[in-house]
């Protein structure tokens, strides 16, 4: 039995905002959309454009307070071939959220507080 990863969830408090954050940040598109008939959720899925990854953004049109990220523990992580325009990139969208210069790695938070690794390619 083989399984593949298909996609990661993410409750957002502003879905334009969060699209407009990862497409500027990561550059992921929207690939597809699907709008609750009676409005009470929206579902957006991004890609990178080389993988078939996705990262699916959840609205509730009923939330009204911010989601509880407790620790931040749990996050996704990119690998990018220009590391150090990444970070010069993050750095002027001041969303860089936590560094490990010994590990040689950092986090950006998107506006909901998730947080986002960005790694090197080695």
């Amino acid at each position: 039995m083989k399984f593949n990863f298909v996609h990661n969830n993410i409750n957002v408090f502003d879905l334009e905002k969060s699209i407009t954050f990862y497409k500027e940040a990561l550059g992921f598109k929207e690939v597809k959309r699907h709008n609750q008939v009676n409005g009470e959720f929206i579902l957006v899925y991004l890609e990178d454009g080389e993988t078939n990854y996705q990262l699916e953004l959840t609205w509730l049109r009923d939330r009204k307070e911010a989601y509880n990220l407790g620790d931040n523990e749990i996050h996704m992580a990119v690998r990018t071939d220009e590391f150090d325009a990444a970070f010069e990139k993050h750095k002027k969208l001041n969303c860089i959220c936590y560094e490990n210069k010994e590990m040689g790695l950092y986090f950006i938070s998107d506006p909901d507080g998730y947080w986002t690794e960005i790694l090197p390619n080695k």
